[in-house]
């Protein structure tokens, strides 16, 4: 059993279901200790981050990851104990095995070999790592980027280790992600009886011509690099259970994944104006989780590429797509960021797992990131 696989069956067997981070940023803090990393804890809240650098010149190479993992979901629907990790059939099994605890052995023993092949590397490599990807994400990434911008401390190249590979490993680089911007909607009605819809106000009926709207339209059709703007309902609740009386309010959860060609000040205001048009009363709150980034080609992308194409032999797609990382609060500092990882097929999924091949596949794919920009 490789370095990697080890350390990653040993991030799996700690319950770290967020914010909680059960040990497992000691782990990796106590590793990069004997290499000569400076570690710097930073504990926000119940959020537990750290900052590690070794080296006082640039370029900065920073990993990126987060050791918290989403909950199990029914433990009856696994086959074996989420925080067991087991091998089965050429599988690593175990919450947050693709998601990211592979990402983050694999950061951490490639480092191991590139400063044993390379104690005076140039630049410097840096972790930010946290406990808050999974979860709200404010006293995570985000307030160690604000602890580092304050004392404007810089990140060159920072490889996020989120699983971004399609059906095999290095198959798709991330280059960016689209903005997410989420709305909290409630439809003012009058409650009633059934028999006397005169007398009430259905908000049901009242948004359901406006929601037709909004979840058939056409936002944009993005860019060269981006998918277009999307909507969807996420929650959707009214009614009092009982079968004769009309709901006097609606509470509707839904979110616009979209793409630079639009503002959030653009899309607020399609929204209202659709909603008003409709004659819709309502009350409706923004929260915008994230803003869209993208790195241009550069020297981090290429370095990926060829690493991608030196391990497997194939040329891997670059890519917009999916859902957003901690890699938008890195971004805004003027960072060149990419996502490279191992397949994403069953994360977040009963019975997560990893190919045990790819775990030590990426290990060499983060090694030759390091080898082509600090080398």
């Amino acid at each position: 059993m490789s370095e990697t696989v080890a350390l990653t069956k040993d991030l799996i067997a700690r319950n770290s279901v967020t914010p909680v981070d059960a040990g497992c940023q000691e782990v990796m803090c106590r590793r990069l200790a004997a290499l000569g990393f400076r570690i710097e804890p930073l504990r926000f809240g119940s959020v537990d981050n750290f900052w590690a650098r070794r080296g006082d010149s640039g370029p900065v190479l920073c990993f990126a990851g987060h050791t918290d993992v989403v909950p199990t979901g029914p433990l009856e629907e696994w086959r074996t104990d989420p925080f067991v990790p087991t091998v089965r059939d050429g599988m690593l099994y175990g919450r947050g095995a693709a998601d990211m605890k592979s990402g983050l052995a694999a950061m951490v023993t490639a480092t191991e070999e590139f400063v044993a092949r390379h104690p005076a590397h140039r630049g410097s490599i840096a972790f930010l790592i946290t406990s808050d990807e999974e979860g709200p994400s404010v006293d995570g990434t985000k307030r160690v980027v604000e602890v580092l911008n304050a004392r404007r401390e810089h990140i060159d190249y920072c490889l996020v280790g989120e699983p971004s590979s399609e059906h095999r490993i290095g198959d798709t680089v991330k280059i960016g992600r689209r903005g997410s911007l989420s709305g909290r909607l409630t439809v003012h009605g009058v409650q009633g009886h059934v028999a006397y819809p005169q007398l009430a106000e259905n908000p049901v009926h009242t948004l359901a011509p406006a929601l037709s709207e909004l979840t058939s339209r056409i936002w944009d059709q993005g860019n060269e690099f981006f998918q277009p703007t999307t909507f969807q309902i996420s929650n959707l609740n009214a009614g009092t259970g009982a079968p004769n009386v009309i709901p006097g309010e609606l509470r509707a959860r839904f979110n616009l994944r979209y793409s630079p060609v639009q503002t959030v000040d653009q899309l607020k205001a399609t929204v209202e104006g659709i909603l008003h048009r409709h004659g819709v009363r309502f009350t409706l709150e923004w929260y915008v989780s994230g803003e869209p980034f993208y790195t241009p080609p550069g020297p981090l992308s290429s370095a990926a590429i060829e690493a991608v194409r030196e391990v497997t032999g194939i040329t891997p797609k670059l890519s917009t797509g999916g859902g957003t990382s901690d890699g938008r609060f890195i971004a805004p500092m003027g960072a060149q960021v990419v996502e490279l990882g191992v397949v994403n097929a069953t994360i977040h999924k009963i019975n997560e797992s990893v190919r045990l091949e790819d775990i030590d596949v990426l290990h060499k794919l983060y090694y030759g990131v390091l080898r082509n920009l600090l080398g």
